[in-house]
């Protein structure tokens, strides 16, 4: 009997961060890079009172979010384009691009969804190698052929944590061909205090050939909501527009998103937490010999290899305690872990349990 076959696809599945270990609920999960302190209390009264609404669909358009997004941000709200997460974003821009045996160019370390879009759509994905950790631009550019359609790049970089400056992003956009299409994923750039940095919106907010994407599913605490958005130009994003589904986004999303946004004090709190705890955690490494970047986000990449430990067995003594922190054998990073920075408390019971460990 004949039936119905899909098409082969290349990509491999994405495999997410665990919530669970070994069929058991993590009692701390540091696996996600989820906000530490999560929703502000008025985006949860907000989700308590729209609950209420669901039975109707939500706006069809999203222009409510993308006009409170404008406001706030000083971009035009006609060239913002609201998706399930960025990572939907990141879909529209692969369907929308790119067809068979072109190229994608990302870095050797990246997030993996870059990849697995781009594959799905028949593309062919090239790797920059990276310098210690640290996005090449050189390498990038190195990289680029005829075949090259679209660069993807996360500022700061997930899973290394560390940024790409801002004189070479612009050295990027000006040595690329026109027609390669330059996505910057600012997914944490809230986190960033450094003075030769600059989001990807702030540097690009009127190219005619750059994408950048935004999310509320980190420093919002929104990850269970799926939602982002991206700003590009009028054309691109009215072929994206083009290509995506009605009522992508969930009412509960647009209006928990839409409050969110707007309470700064919160937002304040959670990049003061995570600033001091990023400190904490760097130090702690430093004198327990376990190699790390400065931490430019809400999340720090960790080496075993000067301590002479398996980050595996590492990794399996920590989730034996409750812990789960993010294997980086998918990333195909040897001998490392990634940490999210938690609540207070998870955050001392992880320092506790790693010093036991080594």
């Amino acid at each position: 009997m004949n039936l119905p076959k899909p098409k082969k696809v290349s990509a491999n599945k994405y495999e997410a961060g665990l919530s669970q270990f070994r069929k058991k609920i993590a009692k701390i999960k540091l696996s996600a890079n989820e906000s530490a302190l999560g929703p502000s209390p008025k985006a949860l009264s907000e989700y308590k009172k729209v609950s209420r609404t669901i039975r109707t669909y939500p706006d069809y358009n999203n222009f409510f979010l993308e006009k409170i997004l404008g406001k706030k941000f000083k971009i035009d709200f006609k060239r913002i384009i609201i998706g399930s997460g960025s990572d939907q974003i990141f879909e529209l821009i692969c369907r929308a691009f790119l067809k068979k045996n072109d190229e994608v160019i990302v870095p050797q370390y990246s997030f993996i969804i870059y990849r697995i879009y781009s594959k799905i759509c028949g593309a062919k994905v090239i790797y920059a190698k990276e310098d210690n950790f640290k996005i090449s631009i050189n390498n990038i550019l190195k990289k680029v052929t005829k075949k090259t359609k679209i660069i993807f790049l996360a500022n700061p970089n997930n899973p290394t944590g560390t940024i790409i400056s801002k004189l070479e992003l612009l050295r990027l956009r000006k040595k690329l061909r026109k027609n390669i299409l330059l996505v910057i994923d600012d997914a944490y750039f809230e986190y960033v205090r450094d003075k030769d940095y600059e989001s990807g919106l702030d540097l690009f907010p009127n190219s005619k050939n750059v994408v950048v994407t935004r999310t509320f599913s980190k420093i919002y605490g929104l990850a269970g909501l799926r939602i982002g958005w991206g700003y590009s130009s009028k054309n691109i994003i009215e072929s994206l527009n083009q290509i995506k589904p009605p009522f992508n986004v969930n009412k509960v999303a647009l209006s928990v998103a839409s409050i969110a946004v707007k309470d700064k004090k919160w937002l304040k709190k959670e990049i003061k937490h995570v600033q001091k705890w990023s400190n904490i955690f760097f130090n702690t490494f430093k004198d327990l010999k376990i190699a790390t970047n400065k931490g430019c986000a809400n999340f720090m990449l960790i080496s075993f290899n000067k301590v002479k430990k398996n980050s595996k067995k590492v990794f399996l003594k920590l989730a034996k305690s409750g812990i789960l922190v993010r294997e980086m054998s998918v990333y195909n990073i040897k001998n490392c872990l990634r940490v999210t920075i938690g609540s207070s408390s998870e955050n001392k019971k992880f320092i506790s349990e790693i010093k036991k460990i080594l």
